[in-house]
């Protein structure tokens, strides 16, 4: 068998097995939902380019669309921030419609295969799903499905364009070309304006691109997904810094009759412990950057990343969560999580934790660093943790981490990775003189229409929450792309 028949048996086995289930559960009049095929976690978890979730088959997602009760006040779609027609693209590929299905999709949403694959569905619409709230069942796969229905209809190579208005040539300008960004530009382009994204870094994409590995959401799916934008008439720029490059005067002078920031929250945070400046302890910012984007895996490019035998990553986000199985796809013999709270605390998604689980990473709940120390060359070498226990819930409702005295540990480490949260890049707060600009960081917004003090700037994602999910900054877009039209239009 060549190496390429290994990885094609590896990628299929998975897929037959979880559809030899399905047509057995249909066979015994079962209706529970289906689950998503996925590689072997000893195969994957040496590999940064294979996808671990290998989507559905035709048969598992007409099947699981089945279940799916049509019901006269669908509260799924109240979970939705982007206001998906959940009951009509799912009944579509119940009917076998998948193309129709997609285009249902992308009459509200610009970035289906993205949010099929990312999106915390568990916490949004699956979770106002009928099944959950009155049956006390798992609720329908809306986010498989969201993700088949894209997929089907990009390898179909039928792609579809939603509706555009015609062209009113008023110029809008995009800042960030992250999910926020990309969602508003959307919009904007269906409702016939000019639209221009700028972005900072060379590839387009944000937060999609730098922040999440190609074994979650693969370059090619984001690029497609861009196209489709490019196709409704946007256009990107990039290596281009609002604040920097060009200034909020330049848009001015250059015609733009409106602006949404969606710029972001790249500035990554520290506890500022001893040790922290030694080498090999940085942000996962930094490391999922390099690797994502700057071919840092590669010993031969221009700036490679320590590849660590013993790494620890402090947190439990998703980033953390990326940035961990990263480094063990990159080489690490031992990588681990640590984290000051419970695993029922954690914020990354529920599937994230499994996966990484089954790859081999080790969880040290309940720890929290406090110091690290190097080798005589500055080298990271050991840390220290401190264990903690809960105590009473703090400001977000989750029971506060409390130091247990004198109990702590040594670990040794040559590789440590910071992900304990970001704050929103500084650059537009500080050069778009008139915004109005919280403690934080974050520029203050009407929540209704996302506009800020500055009467031609909308703004979302997390340059307004200071961190959030794909789908809540496309939320954000959309929202401020209903209210910008409305207020060009003097409505």
């Amino acid at each position: 068998m060549t190496e390429q028949e290994y990885i094609q048996a590896r990628r299929n086995e998975p897929w037959r097995e979880e559809l030899r289930k399905t047509v057995k559960a249909k066979e015994r009049g079962e209706r529970a939902r289906v689950h998503m095929p996925e590689l072997d976690p000893n195969y994957r978890s040496h590999s940064l380019k294979d996808e671990v979730n290998l989507g559905l088959s035709v048969e598992q997602a007409v099947f699981e669309a089945g279940r799916c009760l049509d019901c006269a006040n669908p509260t799924c779609m109240e979970g939705c921030p982007v206001g998906i027609h959940i009951p009509s693209f799912i009944k579509n590929i119940e009917r076998g419609n998948f193309l129709e299905a997609a285009k249902v999709l992308k009459e509200t949403s610009a970035l289906p295969a993205v949010c099929g694959r990312v999106c915390p569905q568990e916490k949004q619409c699956e979770s106002k799903c009928i099944y959950i709230q009155k049956m006390k069942k798992e609720p329908v796969a809306i986010g498989y499905l969201e993700r088949f229905a894209a997929d089907y209809e990009r390898e179909s190579g039928k792609m579809s364009l939603p509706e555009l208005a015609p062209a009113n040539n008023i110029k809008i300008a995009v800042i960030g070309s992250g999910p926020a960004g990309l969602s508003f530009a959307g919009d904007m382009a269906k409702k016939g304006y000019d639209v221009i994204v700028f972005e900072a870094l060379h590839e387009i994409g944000g937060v999609l691109k730098y922040g999440i590995p190609e074994f979650r959401l693969p370059n090619e799916i984001v690029d497609v997904e861009i196209n489709v934008l490019r196709k409704m008439g946007v256009k990107f720029i990039n290596n281009c810094i609002v604040g920097k490059t060009i200034s909020h005067e330049d848009l001015h002078e250059d015609g733009f009759k409106g602006i949404f920031a969606a710029s972001g929250a790249g500035l990554p945070n520290f506890m500022n412990i001893p040790g922290e400046n030694l080498i090999g302890v940085m942000s996962s910012n930094e490391f999922l950057t390099r690797v994502n984007l700057m071919d840092a895996s590669n010993p031969e490019s221009d700036t490679p990343v320590q590849k660590g035998k013993k790494v620890a990553i402090i947190g439990a986000g998703n980033t953390a969560m990326d940035a961990v199985r990263t480094a063990k796809r990159l080489g690490a013999e031992r990588a681990m999580v640590v984290y000051r709270r419970s695993e029922e605390e954690m914020p990354a998604r529920i599937e994230e934790v499994k996966h990484a689980k089954e790859e081999g990473i080790e969880f040290y709940t309940l720890h929290n660093p406090i110091r690290y120390e190097g080798d005589e060359n500055g080298r990271v070498q050991r840390m220290q943790l401190q264990k903690m226990e809960l105590g009473e819930p703090d400001a977000s409702g989750r029971r506060k981490p409390v130091p247990i005295e004198g109990a702590t540990e040594w670990f040794d480490v040559d590789e440590v990775i910071v992900s304990v949260g970001v704050s929103p890049n500084p650059l537009i707060p500080s050069t778009f003189k008139g915004l109005e600009i919280t403690k934080w960081g974050t520029i203050v917004v009407d929540q209704e229409t996302m506009r800020s003090a500055l009467p031609d700037v909308y703004a979302g994602g997390d340059i307004v929450r200071g961190g959030a999910t794909v789908i809540l900054a496309m939320g954000d877009g959309r929202k401020a792309a209903a209210a910008m039209d409305k207020a060009l239009k003097g409505e």
